[in-house]
């Protein structure tokens, strides 16, 4: 489920090459720690969780009327594991950090 590094891209562009790298080097039942800024008007803060990876995939979105493929958003998603069970995923952009945990 881990691509290579160099073909982790998003809508808006690509992942940074070294955490594309980091994420293809991760293996399922390794300890994360995932931080990312969030912004909605003018508030902006940052949201930390972990979690236990257990891969890297694409979430594919479209529009609500039929449309060419061209249209479709497509973006990395990790998905983890929260220590209460919790099954959970975190889209990926320019602003998120992934690290593991301890």
């Amino acid at each position: 489920m881990n691509p290579p590094a160099t073909t982790i891209t998003s809508a808006t562009g690509k992942v940074r090459p070294e955490l594309g790298s980091f994420l293809a080097s991760l293996r399922p039942g390794q300890k994360i720690r995932m931080t990312q800024s969030i912004r909605v008007g003018g508030r902006k803060w940052t949201a930390t969780t972990t979690g236990v990876y257990r891969g890297l995939d694409y979430l594919a979105t479209g529009l609500a009327t039929q449309r060419v493929p061209e249209d479709d958003i497509v973006v990395p998603v990790v998905h983890f594991t929260k220590e209460n069970g919790e099954l959970s995923s975190i889209s990926l952009d320019e602003h998120t950090e992934v690290e593991l945990a301890q």
